[in-house]
């Protein structure tokens, strides 16, 4: 696995502390290294930490709706499951090929790809992801605050004045809501700080959690419309056939594009798997298991609104501020909560953290990466984002033309070029004869692979006569990625 390698010109050793769980050597360069980037000692995390780290990235708000949409697109409940089923698996199976380098080095994201970009290269995917990651930071947290809201305003109506953005707000935010991201905000930054293994132990419980108290939502929703009462198609049949065909390939490349941020920085996270087989074994509870159940609990909790409420209710915060009962209020409004809290932690925070600290280890550690990406989400204003979807839509989707290049060359890289063996020594070294240097720390053949790669699936999403092709940018710009770094390199 790793080879000693000469180093020059190191300014200085970079020293773990003691206790800490970093694997660093006297040749890695301060450039290149800090405690939260090192290769890890020891690798813990057996296949319910996996489990439960896609739990929490499904339950969530944005999870909830996305999947209820996918019943409101005109389909039979049997193709929607099918879409679901197929979306997911192909998820499961790209999330196994990007676990692995970064399991078997136990390194994160970022520097699995100096492998591909270059010990200094790699700067561009890592910035590329945190910006991603920013931006949805800021929108979950909003999601999350709402729910806040909600329950705030149920025990205090008065405040009814302070939620009007037109009688007390401020930069698009009302004062009330200027509170509740606040408070959610703090929250989230009080459960990252302590680290990983405190999101580990987070995520643990507010999985399962989400579940149970899902289930009795769902079930107190049937009870009351009856189940004969309850319609699972949603938005009523209007494809049948072969005409249906185009409709379900749509909803499969949704549910890949929506897990397609955490998919590419899995590593961040199966780099504390004890084993591939662990990591694995957890992808395949978390994902195929763990989606399709959670998604049938959302359309059946969705379906039962109509005969409840009198209408279709898709966003569970809704649904829960109809319930006539506190106790059934505080406890949604919670659990939606801590939901929103922890996608945000593991798909928005963990990520930003170790991207950012890639650029300048010995200035910006993980904590303070992830801090970068908490303050940035506030100065984006994610309200005013959410609130026009076309300036989500093509902001979001054009940083999300990224993904599927970044995902293809990282793959190319390490299972044809690199033929699965990462020298992991020669990730930290500035020597101009280490393995990843290139030219100058950059591999030129990633960078020209990744422009038109990223370029194409832009166009997409930017130019009308394109845009029936946009739904698959990130399979698009994943292909061309893949295909161009492979060509290139056919001959090493």
């Amino acid at each position: 696995m790793t080879t000693a390698i000469s180093a020059t010109a190191v300014p200085a050793a970079v020293q773990a502390h003691p206790e800490s769980n970093a694997l660093i050597k006297p040749g890695y360069h301060p450039r290149l290294t800090n405690e939260d980037l090192a290769p890890l000692k020891k690798q813990t995390w057996g296949q319910y930490n996996i489990f439960a780290f896609w739990m929490s990235d499904v339950h969530s708000v944005g999870g909830y709706i996305t999947a209820g949409s996918l019943f409101a697109l005109g389909l039979s409940s049997w193709q929607v499951l099918v879409s679901l089923l197929v979306g997911i698996v192909i998820v499961q199976f790209f999330c196994n090929l990007v676990a692995k380098p970064s399991q078997v080095t136990g390194t994160p994201y970022p520097v699995v790809c100096r492998a591909s970009f270059g010990v200094l290269g790699a700067n561009i995917p890592a910035i590329i992801r945190g910006l991603i990651a920013v931006a949805w930071y800021g929108i979950q947290t909003y999601l999350a605050s709402s729910a806040f809201m909600v329950l705030a305003l149920h025990f205090y109506p008065n405040l009814a004045p302070y939620a009007d953005v037109a009688q007390h707000g401020f930069v698009g935010l009302s004062m009330l809501g200027w509170v509740a991201f606040m408070v959610m905000w703090v929250l989230q930054a009080f459960v990252f700080w302590h680290g990983m293994e405190a999101i580990r132990k987070f995520i643990d419980w507010a999985g399962p959690g989400v579940y149970v108290v899902m289930a009795v939502l769902c079930g107190w929703l049937v009870w009351k419309a009856g189940w004969n009462n309850v319609n699972l198609n949603l938005g009523g049949i209007k494809f049948q056939g072969w005409d249906a065909l185009p409709v379900m390939l749509s909803a499969i490349a949704l549910v890949v594009s929506y897990f397609s941020g955490p998919m590419l920085n899995f590593g961040d996270f199966s780099r504390y798997g004890k084993s591939f087989e662990a990591v694995k074994k957890g992808n395949f509870w978390g994902l195929p298991i763990n989606f399709v159940f959670f998604s049938l609990l959302t359309v059946i909790t969705t379906a039962a609104t109509l005969p409840v409420f009198g209408e279709l209710i898709t966003d569970p915060v809704h649904t829960v501020g109809r319930i006539d009962s506190s106790t059934a209020v505080v406890l949604g409004a919670l659990t939606f909560m801590i939901a929103t809290v922890g996608i945000n932690i593991v798909a928005n925070f963990v990520s930003p953290a170790f991207d950012f600290s890639n650029v300048a280890p010995q200035h910006i550690s993980w904590r303070t990466g992830g801090m970068i990406a908490a303050v940035g989400s506030i100065f984006l204003t994610p309200w005013n984002l959410y609130n026009n979807p076309e300036v989500i839509h093509y902001t979001l989707d054009v940083l999300g033309s990224f993904i599927g290049p970044l995902f293809g060359i990282l793959i190319a890289d390490y299972y044809l070029v690199q033929r699965q063996q990462i020298d992991v020594d020669a990730l930290y070294t500035m020597s101009e004869r280490g393995r990843y240097w290139y030219a100058k720390g950059y591999n030129p053949k990633a960078i020209i692979a990744m422009v038109p790669a990223a370029l194409i699936p832009i166009l997409c999403v930017i130019v009308p006569a394109w845009r029936g092709a946009a739904n698959y940018a990130w399979f698009i710009g994943m292909a061309l990625g893949f295909v161009i770094y492979a060509a290139i390199n056919r001959k090493s």
